[in-house]
C-alpha cells in the first residue's frame, strides 16, 4: 500500500479538530497541524488550540511548539513538516492526517512555494510605516488596484500577508497571484478534504466561539502580550481587536462584535481559497 497524506481543511470554526481526531483514530495516525497561529506557545485562547482532552486523544504536531519571538515562515513549516512526515512514514505509518485552515502552510506542504522576489528592506520599511500611519486599509486599496485576484483570496486582516502581496507587485511589476509555482513532486499521495457548513450555522458557531474566548480570558491573554503587539504573529483576528479595546478605542462588546465580523470575513476568504483548488473534495457537516 502506498504512502498517503490526508489533509483536512476548512474555514475557522467549522469543526476541523473534532473531525480530524476521528479520522486520525481510524488510521492510527497523529495529526500534523497546518495552522499558522496555533503553532505559537504564547497564543492559546485566541487561536482556539485543541483542548487538553483532544491533545490526549491523538498526538498533535506543530501545536504551540514555537515562539512568537522567533520569525516562522511557510517555508520553515514546509521543511519541518516534510521532515516529520518522512520520519512518520519510516516508522510504519501508511496514512497520515494533517489538519488546519492556513492555506499558505498547506500549499507549502503539498506543492512547495513559488519563487517570489526577495524582500526589499527599504520598500518593506516604507509599507510598514504606511500601515502604522495610515492603517491597513490603505495597503488593502493598493492591493485591490494592483491585484484584484489576490485581494479576493488572501486574508485581508493579516498585515503581513497584505504587505507581502503589495511588495511583490511593486518589486516584480507582476501580480502577486501570477506567481504560480510548478508543483514540487512529493513521494506520497495527497488527498485534500474541505469541511463546510451552511452559512447561518457557521455564523452561529463563530459567534459562540468568540463569546467563549472572551469568557475564557482572551482579554487577559492579549493584555499579557501588549509589549509584543507589533510582532507579525500578533497581527491577527482576535488579537488586533482586543488591542484596540485595551487602547480605549472601543468597548469590549464592540471589540467582540468586530472579532465576529472579521472572523466571518476570514472564513469566507478561506473558502474562496479552497474552491479554486480542483483537487479538493468538499464534505458537508451540519449540527
Amino acid at each position: 500500500m502506498g504512502r498517503k497524506l490526508i489533509i483536512v481543511s476548512g474555514p475557522t470554526a467549522v469543526g476541523k479538530t473534532a473531525w480530524s481526531i476521528g479520522l486520525a483514530q481510524k488510521y492510527n495516525s497523529p495529526i500534523i497541524s497546518c495552522d499558522s497561529r496555533q503553532i505559537y506557545k504564547e497564543m492559546s485562547i485566541g487561536t482556539a488550540v485543541p483542548s487538553r482532552d483532544e491533545l490526549v486523544a491523538v498526538k498533535h504536531y506543530f501545536i504551540q511548539d514555537h515562539s512568537i519571538h522567533q520569525p516562522y515562515t511557510a517555508g520553515d513549516y514546509e521543511a519541518e513538516a516534510l521532515d516529520l512526515l518522512e520520519k512518520l512514514f519510516a516508522d510504519g505509518h501508511e496514512t497520515l492526517v494533517a489538519s488546519g485552515g492556513s492555506g499558505f502552510f498547506i500549499e507549502a506542504l503539498c506543492n512547495g512555494l513559488p519563487n517570489l522576489p526577495e524582500t526589499d528592506p527599504e520598500l518593506r520599511e516604507t509599507l510598514d510605516r504606511r500601515i502604522k500611519e495610515e492603517g491597513l486599509g490603505s495597503l488593502r486599496m493598493d492591493l485591490k488596484r494592483l491585484d484584484p485576484e489576490a485581494y479576493d483570496s488572501i486574508d485581508l486582516s493579516n498585515p503581513q500577508r497584505v504587505l507581502r502581496a503589495v511588495e511583490v507587485c511593486l518589486l516584480s511589476g507582476k501580480t502577486f497571484s501570477s506567481f504560480k509555482q510548478h508543483p514540487q513532486k512529493r513521494d506520497f499521495e495527497i488527498e485534500k478534504i474541505c469541511l463546510v457548513r451552511p452559512r447561518e450555522e457557521m455564523a452561529e458557531r463563530i459567534s459562540l466561539r468568540v463569546d467563549a474566548m472572551i469568557a475564557d480570558g482572551l482579554v487577559d491573554e492579549v493584555r499579557s502580550l501588549l509589549p509584543f503587539r507589533n510582532l507579525p504573529a500578533l497581527r491577527t483576528v482576535g488579537y488586533s481587536e482586543i488591542f484596540d479595546y485595551l487602547d480605549g478605542k472601543c468597548t469590549l462588546p464592540e471589540a467582540s462584535e468586530k472579532i465576529k465580523t472579521n472572523t466571518r470575513r476570514y472564513a469566507k476568504k478561506q473558502l474562496t481559497w479552497w474552491r479554486r483548488d480542483p483537487s479538493v473534495t468538499f464534505h458537508s457537516l451540519s449540527s
